[in-house]
C-alpha cells in the first residue's frame, strides 16, 4: 500500500509520471532532520540546515511538474517543546532561507504563503516571513505554502470560534453551517479550490499525520517514504507521485472501470 525505498526500485519516475495526473496540492511532513544528523554524528541543527536546502530542490521540482500548491510542515505548535537552542535555530531559518531563495522563487514564478499562528513567532521571524510574502506577491505560478507554528487541532478550534462569533453576531444562521462554512474558517481558505491536498508525503518512515491538516486530509492519499528529509531527492519525490498515480481515488464510492462492474 505504501511506497518504501527498500522495495524493488521503480523505473525512472520521469518515464512513469502521467503529466495529466499531477496532484494539484501536495503536502509534506518533512520528518527526520534530527535523526539524519545523529546518524552522521552531527548536531541536530545540521539536519535542519541540510533540510533547508532540500526544500529548495523539492520546491523547484514540484513547480516544474505543474503542482499548484506545495504545503510544507515547517514548525508545529508542539515544536516549542524542543530544546531552546534548537527552537532558536529554527526561528532563524526563515530569514536565512528566504534571503538566499527569494530571487529563485521570483525567477520560477513561485508565490510564498504562510499559515499558522505567525503572530506568536519572534519579531525577526515575522519580518522575514512577511518580506518573502510581499516580494513574491505578484508571482502567478505555484504557491509554496509553509505551515509555521501550525497545529491542526488549534486551527479547528480557531475556526469554530470564528463561526460561533458570526452566529452570536447574527451574521450567520446556525442551520446554515455546513462543510463550506468550515472550509472558509480554516487557514487553508486562501488556497480556494486547492485547499485540500490530493497527496500527503511523510519522510523518515513514520506513519502518522502529527496534527497536520486534520480536516483537509480527509480524502488525501498518503505515501510514506523511508528517507529522512535531508535525504529526499527529486527522484524520490517523483516516485511518490507515481505511487499516487497508481491509486484509484473513489471518495467513498466505487471505481468506474470494467473490472469493478463485472
Amino acid at each position: 500500500m505504501f511506497f518504501r525505498k527498500k522495495q524493488p526500485s521503480l523505473a525512472p519516475a520521469q518515464q512513469l509520471l502521467d503529466k495529466d495526473n499531477i496532484p494539484n496540492h501536495i503536502a509534506i511532513i518533512m520528518d527526520g532532520n534530527g535523526r539524519w544528523a545523529k546518524q552522521k554524528n552531527l548536531p541536530r541543527v545540521a539536519g535542519h540546515q541540510r533540510g533547508m536546502e532540500v526544500v529548495k530542490t523539492i520546491t523547484k521540482s514540484a513547480s516544474d511538474l505543474g503542482v499548484k500548491v506545495l504545503t510544507l510542515y515547517a514548525f508545529s505548535t508542539e515544536n516549542w517543546k524542543r530544546p531552546d537552542n534548537e527552537v532558536s535555530f529554527l526561528m532563524k531559518l526563515p530569514g536565512r532561507f528566504f534571503d538566499t531563495f527569494v530571487p529563485e522563487l521570483i525567477e520560477n514564478n513561485i508565490r510564498v504563503e504562510v499559515m499558522g499562528y505567525v503572530d506568536q513567532l519572534p519579531a525577526d521571524t515575522q519580518r522575514a516571513v512577511q518580506a518573502a510574502i510581499d516580494q513574491t506577491a505578484n508571482n502567478t505560478g505555484m504557491i509554496l505554502n509553509f505551515a509555521l507554528n501550525y497545529g491542526g487541532r488549534a486551527e479547528i478550534v480557531s475556526g469554530i470560534q470564528a463561526i460561533a462569533k458570526q452566529v452570536a453576531d447574527g451574521t450567520l444562521v446556525l442551520t446554515a453551517i455546513d462543510e463550506t462554512t468550515i472550509d472558509a474558517s480554516l487557514m487553508t481558505a486562501p488556497l480556494g479550490e486547492y485547499a485540500d491536498p490530493e497527496l500527503l508525503i511523510r519522510t523518515s518512515g513514520e506513519q502518522r499525520i502529527s496534527n497536520f491538516l486534520l480536516w483537509q486530509l480527509a480524502y488525501s492519499e498518503f505515501v510514506f517514504v523511508d528517507e529522512h528529509w535531508p535525504e529526499m531527492t527529486t527522484a524520490t519525490f517523483e516516485q511518490a507521485i507515481s505511487v499516487y498515480q497508481s491509486r484509484h481515488r473513489r471518495f467513498g464510492g466505487i471505481a468506474e472501470n470494467k473490472s469493478d462492474k463485472e
